[in-house]
């Protein structure tokens, strides 16, 4: 490898002393199709990419798991694709390939699907990377590894081990090495609307680049291409997000959920805890999540069942249909749940107060649920999404996570409680269950059944106790 000084001079411009390794192994599910070859503009979407890179940087490489599917790409011929070391080990098996290929001490792990890149992006992360032996953007969404720089001495080695130990994503090698964070806002000056970080997963999102082939530059006063409009109000308020997420358990793809992009390792433990398919905390290994991509993977020593290799599910934000629980026989199966916790109304009123203290997402957005798990009358943890089911997962996913006792708990939500949503409360044992709003006479079913308190409409200073009231106490006056 090189050493490391300083930008070296080629015809063109100056580059960094960087390797760009652009990572077209993907298997694009989603797509459908291979991607790197679709046509964005009259060229292929890798020959975009691998474009943007030279132009500031030192030494190109692609890696794919198929380098034959790439003669058609008529990359330049100073441009060499090599296969992964060893195929199907994700990016991180890419960025391994690469980073033993390379003639530099740097790599710059850039996604082959990325095709508005601009150059200095590239340059703004390396401008920032210090003593680091990584340098990695990050916003709301967490980090983007997959358009980050990469000290190959320190990285190379820890991505090594890393795979021998059975795990594949990027950043499962942070832990052991020097990161620096760059936010998203610093790299605005060099791309005002941050376009370099638009991936093409779907063909919605193929549809989306084609029409803006050439990106628009942002103007001085120019009205975004979406934007809300409120009347009668001096606070803007932003837009709820909704996301495919796909969850993977043990690399076997389970479920797509339409999902708020945030606490995704608490929804997919929670979800796979309520449908059924994960229970022992001491298997639990990790969860690697990729945000930006909408993918989130559980790794445990929990066995996948053998129907969902062959079976996924997709799950929209308003339904709570799961893949275990698909009648209400099931449900009914669950052991009851014993407590002799006692409490007051104004316990319950004074905690649904703090939750919605508390929902950030709410006043920021709107159109947002939030669920919230309390005890002694203060809520311990809190979670939203524009889905309830989803929040609710989110909630359990992070109390499991974290071993918070849920026993003698308090379980609220801004949502209607369908039997669903009794059924995962009952699944961690939560003896109180209070929500908002309404109450489905099935949830009540069952939650009676289950030996589960259920209270409805706790708001205003009233509340509606459906089930096990022996649990609720309430004031003279209030009687």
């Amino acid at each position: 490898m090189k050493s490391e000084t300083t930008d070296q001079t080629h015809e063109g411009g100056d580059r960094l002393p960087v390797t760009a390794a652009v990572l077209a192994g993907g298997r694009s599910m989603r797509m459908g199709v291979d991607k790197t070859l679709l046509d964005v503009d009259g060229e292929p979407l890798v020959a975009h990419v691998v474009e943007s890179v030279r132009a500031i940087c030192t030494h190109v490489i692609v890696v794919t798991n198929r380098p034959e599917a790439l003669d058609a790409a008529d990359l330049p011929a100073d441009v060499p694709v090599l296969a992964d070391e060893i195929a199907y080990q994700g990016p991180l098996g890419g960025l391994t390939t690469a980073m033993g290929a390379a003639e530099d001490d740097w790599v710059l792990a850039v996604a082959a699907d990325m095709p508005w890149l601009e150059p200095d992006v590239i340059r703004a992360l390396w401008d920032s990377r210090g003593g680091a032996d990584v340098v990695v953007p990050v916003g709301e969404k967490g980090l983007e590894p997959l358009l980050a720089l990469y000290r190959i001495e320190a990285c190379l080695p820890a991505a090594r081990a890393v795979l021998a130990r059975g795990r594949r994503r990027v950043v499962a090698i942070f832990g052991e090495l020097n990161v620096v964070e760059v936010p998203l806002e610093a790299l605005r000056s060099a791309d005002p609307e941050l376009r370099s970080l638009v991936n093409i997963n779907t063909p919605e999102d193929l549809a989306e680049v084609r029409a803006n082939a050439i990106p628009p530059k942002a103007e001085a006063g120019q009205r975004p291409r979406l934007q809300v409009v409120e009347v009668g109000t001096t606070r803007p308020r932003g837009m709820p997000e909704e996301r495919p997420i796909t969850v993977h358990m043990n690399d076997v793809e389970v479920a797509t959920v339409q999902a708020t992009p945030a606490d995704l390792a608490d929804m997919a433990a929670g979800f796979l805890i309520a449908e059924g398919l994960m229970a022992d905390r001491d298997a639990f290994g990790h969860i690697d999540v990729d945000a930006k991509r909408g993918m989130v993977w559980v790794v445990t020593d929990e066995d996948v069942p053998d129907d969902m290799v062959f079976r996924t599910r997709y799950v929209t934000s308003g339904c709570g249909k799961g893949v275990t629980f698909s009648s209400v026989g099931h449900a009914k199966g669950l052991a009851h749940v014993e407590s002799d916790v006692t409490y007051s109304s104004d316990d319950l009123y004074n905690m649904m107060g703090q939750m919605a203290r508390l929902a950030e997402q709410y006043r920021d957005t709107g159109g947002m649920h939030s669920c919230a798990l309390g005890r002694d009358g203060d809520v311990e943890l809190v979670r939203e999404d524009v889905g309830r089911h989803n929040a609710l997962d989110k909630l359990l996913g992070r109390a499991w996570l974290d071993r918070i006792p849920t026993r003698d708990a308090v379980l609220l939500t801004t949502g209607r409680v369908s039997y669903e949503m009794a059924v995962k409360a009952a699944k961690s044992r939560v003896p109180v269950v209070v929500s908002r709003t309404a109450v489905t006479d099935l949830a009540a079913e069952i939650a009676d059944e289950l030996g589960i308190t259920l209270v409805g409409y706790a708001r205003g200073g009233k509340l509606t106790v459906y089930t096990h009231p022996e649990r609720i106490t309430i004031a003279e006056e209030e009687a």
